[in-house]
């Protein structure tokens, strides 16, 4: 066996080694699904640091407005999150069982549950702003931008919540070319938008930041408009429908939406209290984490299409009654999500400084972005394990081993470190950027946390026989 083919070997969930023609397969499924939402993920990783740039023009306090009403965006997108999270590992398993009557039925029941979530999003996030961007470390460089801009977007979160629903029924029937499509268009429409607004264009007036949430908004509803039209072709797999609500649909969403709701929740809390440690460092040191944040996404969303095939294909296995193949996918997904991120190193370390000048003119926010790059960039390979390891337990329906993870390593392990680091570490150590780097050391124990965690559950194989109805 060449050294290659022991890279790439898989076993089955008896530990048995799969043929190499077999394997060949199972790579070739796991690209095929993957890399529309790797090309999605990467284009729009880069076309999302794009509009930081541009906010970028208006300055530090600018900078970290908008990402300020990252956190408390997705505290909102939780329940929707959870519940399109559990209509992928349904609509798969019953693709993969070749029920596509009772796949189209979990859709339109989705889609009704996720319209009431969209509406009281909407009025919460309007209403609410001021409240949530002070929760979120708003302070007074950055309270009125912010509560401007979150108020813009909230207008959109109801055909965001379609889009996200309609997406997540895609992806569990292998169907990623069409989220491809959908958002990348959006997103491009959000970029032209934002040079029309930001800066006034076309005869329009310069809006700054509020014209980039307008251009969100807008990009938002585009996206939402393309996925409902997708929905009602009458050639599709997926047909809009008046639902009759069952109780084994709902049983079934309830049962993985319902953990998927806790991970999140754990997740968002601990990202939320790192975003206040590191605002309360001050708006440059927040600045910089925004940027890093930018360029390390771009390892998340190509990790994330490699982890969408691996959701997919398990929930398809398994509903096709097929242990192995959910096994092997697993491992495949893991192995392609590995040198993903050593090709992202690569990139990453030859043009760190090249990267940070892309949004930034200030020295003290390039060298503070240069030198969390250095620690970014060791804990990818872990990081991009967790994702993809996660995906392939959330396509098996065990997202309550997820979410118990999210729980030890997000909300407490992480968030400590970085106070750990913040404070009491940078006022020992004053001659060296701790505080800075401290996010991303906490980041980097994180991604290993978890990667272990995850990759002990995948070989215990107790995944392998959850029951959904």
């Amino acid at each position: 066996m060449g050294l290659s083919q022991k890279l790439l070997a898989v076993k089955d969930h008896e530990g048995n080694k799969i043929d190499a023609t077999q394997v060949k397969e199972l790579y070739k499924n796991t690209l095929a699904i993957g890399w529309p939402s790797t090309v999605e993920g990467a284009l729009l990783s880069i076309i999302g640091s794009v509009d930081t740039m541009m906010v970028g023009t208006l300055g530090a306090a600018s900078i970290a407005a908008v990402g300020l009403t990252g956190q408390p965006r997705m505290i909102m997108l939780i329940f929707a999150q959870a519940l399109c999270i559990g209509t992928t590992a349904l609509c798969a398993r019953r693709k993969g069982a070749g029920d596509q009557a009772g796949a189209n039925a979990c859709l339109n029941q989705s889609l009704c549950l996720i319209s009431g979530i969209g509406i009281l999003m909407t009025l919460l996030g309007y209403f609410g702003a001021e409240w949530l961007m002070v929760l979120g470390g708003a302070n007074e460089d950055t309270l009125e931008l912010s509560t401007g801009y979150f108020r813009i977007i909230s207008l959109a979160f109801l055909p965001q919540c379609w889009q996200l629903c309609i997406c997540a029924a895609m992806r569990a029937i292998g169907k990623t070319r069409v989220t491809m499509v959908t958002n990348i268009t959006a997103n491009l429409i959000n970029v032209c938008l934002n040079y029309i607004f930001i800066n006034g264009k076309l005869g329009f007036p310069a809006m700054g930041v509020r014209g980039a949430a307008l251009a969100t908004a807008c990009g938002t509803i585009a996206s939402s408009i393309i996925c409902i039209c997708v929905v009602m072709r009458k050639d599709g797999y997926f047909h809009l429908r008046i639902p009759r609500f069952d109780r084994t649909t709902l049983s079934g969403l309830f049962k993985v939406g319902s953990s998927s709701m806790v991970e999140a929740s754990c997740l968002r809390i601990g990202f939320l209290i790192l975003a206040r440690l590191i605002a309360g460092i001050g708006t440059k040191a927040f600045a910089a984490y925004q940027i890093v944040s930018q360029v390390t996404s771009l390892s998340f969303t190509l990790g994330d299409g490699v982890s969408t095939a691996t959701t997919s294909l398990v929930g398809q296995s398994l509903g096709a009654k097929r242990k192995d193949l959910a096994m092997a996918y697993a491992q495949t997904g893991r192995r392609i999500g590995t040198m993903t991120a050593i090709g992202l190193m690569l990139v990453i370390s030859l043009a760190s400084r090249e990267l940070a000048m892309l949004f930034t003119t200030e020295q003290d926010i390039i060298r503070n972005v240069t030198m969390s790059f250095i620690v970014v960039i060791i804990a990818m390979i872990p990081q991009n394990g967790r994702v993809v390891q996660s995906g392939a337990l959330r396509g098996a329906g065990d997202v309550r081993f997820v979410a118990a993870c999210a729980l030890i390593s997000v909300t407490l392990l992480r968030p400590i470190l970085t106070w750990l680091f913040c404070y009491p570490l940078a006022n020992m150590l004053p001659g060296i950027p701790v505080a800075v780097l401290s996010p991303w050391i906490a980041f980097l124990i994180d991604a290993i946390v978890r990667d272990r965690l995850l990759a002990y559950r995948i070989r215990q194989g107790k995944w392998l026989d959850i029951v959904l109805n």
